[in-house]
């Protein structure tokens, strides 16, 4: 049975560490990968080190503090549900070595001798007793984060702005895609502490209406294209790019990249879950899943962007289909 939230519990007062979860970690298959590793809440506390402001030294707010604030709004919203461990990929190390270490050969660092720190980091808290059907695919609700430092001033003292990017949604789970939309998407908050980090994370959680997107999502599996009418939209994305601006208004942009589309063009003949039928044509929320399994290619600071713009996407291709508006991508 489904088991959709969207009168969302009143968060409880901000506690900063990870609520008791389940052994299983979310989405234990990569949801990106792209230059990602795999990493461990243990890990990012225990081992890596925290950047600070230059002037003062102050620390800021650390990955594994964004992942204990969010682990304890989950639970504290969704008291009762079975909650995962948080997955958590990381990308671009600043590798370093304590002092007395500085004239060691590189194959010669003992492991306590090296010090790490990950510029971006993004995670995924999954909530699998919360989940719907779509397209035949179960989806189960997720909340995550991303955060880059390159996205920061450091040279400054404490109290300067600090940038998060967050999200709630869904996750496919026959192939760990995110299917996320503008309106469970914060992509630009910036904050100078961890309460009012908080308070951004509670309030996105807790407007999130995931009725109306499954509603939406479910549309898409009502439409389907032509492998004519699907050529056609890969041809006219990649003409896009050379368009002259003046012609670009009023044109949905897709920003996947060349080499992604060419992975989107190959998985409509050959993947296992989302290929085309066997008289060509494809439903939208098959074509939808291979957008945003080709997205898992993208960087850390691109992915979300870019997971959004698929929707957007694919849902402007509805709306033509419905008759509600033209699409250049179908003339």
């Amino acid at each position: 049975m489904e088991q959709i939230i969207n009168n969302l519990l009143p968060v409880l007062a901000p506690k900063i560490i990870l609520p008791g979860a389940d052994e299983g970690i979310s989405t234990s298959r990569a949801f990106i990968e792209a230059n990602t590793v795999e990493c461990g809440l243990d890990e990012l506390k225990n081992t890596h080190c925290i950047p600070v402001w230059l002037k003062d030294n102050e620390p800021l707010i650390s990955h594994a503090d964004f992942i204990e604030t969010t682990g304890r709004i989950v639970s504290d919203i969704f008291h009762g549900e079975q909650i995962l461990r948080p997955n958590i990929r990381v990308s671009h190390p600043i590798k370093g070595r304590i002092p007395s270490a500085k004239d060691k050969p590189a194959h010669l660092l003992l492991d306590e001798e090296r010090t790490i720190q990950y510029e971006r980091m993004m995670f995924v808290v999954e909530v699998p007793s919360i989940q719907a059907e779509v397209g035949g695919n179960m989806l189960s609700l997720i909340i995550g984060g991303i955060k880059s430092y390159s996205e920061d001033n450091l040279y400054q003292r404490s109290g300067g702005d600090q940038h998060f990017k967050l999200f709630i949604g869904f996750q496919n789970r026959v192939c760990t895609n995110l299917c996320v939309w503008s309106s469970g998407v914060n992509a630009s908050l910036t904050v100078k502490g961890i309460e009012q980090l908080y308070l951004a994370i509670s309030s996105l959680v807790k407007l999130y209406n995931s009725g109306h997107h499954l509603f939406h999502l479910r549309k898409l599996a009502e439409h389907s294209i032509t492998e004519s009418e699907f050529a056609h939209i890969i041809g006219r994305i990649r003409m896009y790019n050379y368009l002259p601006n003046h012609l670009r208004t009023g044109i949905q942009e897709m920003l996947l990249t060349d080499t992604q589309i060419g992975m989107v063009v190959r998985d409509y003949y050959r993947d296992d879950s989302f290929c085309r039928q066997v008289d060509g044509r494809i439903n939208l929320w098959r074509l939808f899943n291979l957008f945003t399994g080709a997205n898992k290619s993208s960087y850390i600071d691109s992915f979300l962007t870019r997971s959004v713009n698929a929707y957007d996407f694919t849902e402007q291709i509805r709306w033509a289909l419905e008759g509600r508006t033209g699409s250049w991508y179908l003339e």
